[in-house]
């Protein structure tokens, strides 16, 4: 590598051997995993009886009660513009009238997007015009204009998290704000909320100008205090982008280019976190407080799950650590690896042997993950995976990581009855209360390829093995049914006006 090289590397704080690793993947590409069968209920999913939700809402209760440190963990770097990719179509469009049904269908309900208000007042300040105004005299692409530009609302630019999603008698709310409430209805222990939003540099000022704003409204609203912080993807987490020839890509000026290296960069944000349990939503996934119940039964019915599994494995550890285990204990602890954790051991070992690898199966971090019924097309979900000690653990896969031209596989995929809506609570934290070193349970063998191009030129982008898929593969995982009322993301802008989000 060049000199010049040689300094970019150091100033992103990458290393050359983790460049050579990177090309080499480009070259071999990644294995698809070996899939047994695809999870389902009674076989790697619970669904819970109304008795037993109940039990172990009363667990998640008692938890809070006892003052332990839970952190909700939101990733909110993306960018809201894949939200308005049709209105900026239209912008181009040799038309001005809305034509498609996308376009129509966003004009005919304007009045019910939360930002209506906004966008009214910004186009009578720039244009001299209210929206009712311009769209009867057939500027559309004006109103567009307002609200995507810099000059208006500058919605094309901004982050999701800062949109207004919901409307309410008493101001309408962004997703951070729905987020703050969300908090204060599951995960306050002690009175106290804690919130880590990982964003963009570029957007950060604004997230923590947002939450200066509101954070007192809310707390003074539901009774807590909120201890909200912020960091950004690291820049030693970008990926080098290689050319056709798997050489690295070069710039105009010949420096090298790096790519963000996806969701599962934050593993690393993750693991600075200090949390007792942590929980992970998507920043887009929110409703408004009427729709609220079962998010928040549901959150609270996983993290009973979690802390009560939690318990189990820890007393487990103790009693393997302890000298005194009996045949017994042996047979109860490998029961509860089983049944409970979904983790299918190959052939049993010798006494001593049996117990190395269950204390090495349950000395790990631990998630539950809601699965919602997939409705739709099947794609990436629960699976059960045969590992390379043999044994079988859950484990969520995306599309990219199943051979799509192997038929056993492809059967499996179809068999697939759930999906994964980026619903998990996390602990994070062993037996001793010392928080896991959560990069030795990634699989550095997950990671993605796809193609992409710049500088009107074809290039091969890596992404790392995703945060909730290869980074946490060596995780204990339990799979737990949610209802779908719990997954309502918002992809484009007339998402918003689903009635979930009205």
């Amino acid at each position: 590598m060049k000199e010049t090289d040689l300094k970019t590397l150091a100033s992103k704080g990458i290393s050359e051997e983790q460049i050579k690793a990177q090309l080499e993947a480009f070259r071999t590409g990644f294995p698809f995993l070996n899939i047994e069968k695809a999870a389902a209920i009674g076989d790697g999913i619970v669904r819970y009886t109304e008795p037993e939700q109940e039990e172990y809402l009363k667990e998640w209760e008692d938890y809070l009660g006892e003052g332990h440190r839970v952190v909700k963990f939101v990733p909110a770097s993306g960018a809201a513009s894949r939200m308005f990719k049709n209105l900026f179509e239209f912008l181009n469009q040799p038309y001005n009238l809305p034509k498609s049904d996308f376009e129509v269908k966003f004009f005919s309900n304007l009045k019910k997007f939360a930002f209506y208000e906004d966008l009214n007042e910004v186009c009578k300040k720039n244009e001299g015009k209210d929206i009712e105004t311009l769209t009867k005299e057939g500027e559309y692409k004006t109103v567009v204009r307002n609200l995507l530009e810099e000059e208006g609302l500058n919605y094309g630019n901004l982050p999701k998290g800062l949109l207004k999603f919901h409307a309410y008698a008493d101001g309408n709310r962004t997703p951070v704000e729905e987020h703050l409430v969300e908090g204060a209805l599951y995960a306050a222990s002690d009175g106290k909320v804690n919130l880590h939003f990982t964003v963009s540099a570029d957007h950060r000022e604004l997230f923590e100008q947002k939450v200066r704003e509101v954070k007192d409204v809310y707390a003074t609203r539901y009774g807590v205090r909120y201890d909200v912080s912020f960091s950004e993807q690291k820049a030693s987490t970008d990926t080098i982008a290689a050319d056709m020839e798997n050489e690295p890509f070069r710039d105009e000026k010949g420096g090298l280019v790096f790519r963000p290296g996806g969701h599962g960069a934050l593993i690393e944000n993750l693991n600075d976190i200090d949390g007792d349990v942590i929980f992970i939503k998507n920043i887009d996934n929110v409703v408004p407080d009427r729709y609220k119940g079962d998010t928040v039964r549901y959150k609270q019915l996983i993290a009973g799950v979690l802390v009560s599994a939690q318990r189990k494995a820890f007393a487990a550890l103790e009693k393997l650590n302890s000298g005194d285990v009996s045949e017994k204990d042996i047979e109860e602890i490998s029961d509860f690896c089983e049944k409970t954790l979904n983790n299918k051991q190959g052939a049993r070992l010798p006494r001593e042997e049996q117990i190395a690898y269950l204390r090495g199966k349950l000395d790990r971090p631990i998630r539950v993950c809601g699965m919602v019924k997939n409705e739709g097309e099947p794609g990436g979900g629960p699976y059960l995976i045969v590992n390379k000690d043999g044994s079988v653990s859950p484990q969520i896969l995306e599309s990219s990581q199943i051979d799509t031209k192997d038929e056993r596989s492809m059967t499996i995929m179809k068999t697939a009855t759930h999906f994964n809506p980026v619903d998990l609570v996390c602990g994070t934290k062993n037996y001793r209360g010392e928080s896991f070193d959560l990069l030795k349970y990634v699989d550095p063998e997950t990671g993605f390829i796809s193609l992409k191009s710049k500088y009107g030129r074809d290039l091969k982008a890596l992404e790392l093995p995703g945060l909730w898929n290869g980074a946490m593969s060596d995780w204990n995982t339990l799979f737990v049914e949610v209802p779908v009322s719990t997954f309502n993301p918002v992809k484009t802008v007339n998402d918003l006006l689903r009635e979930q989000h009205q």
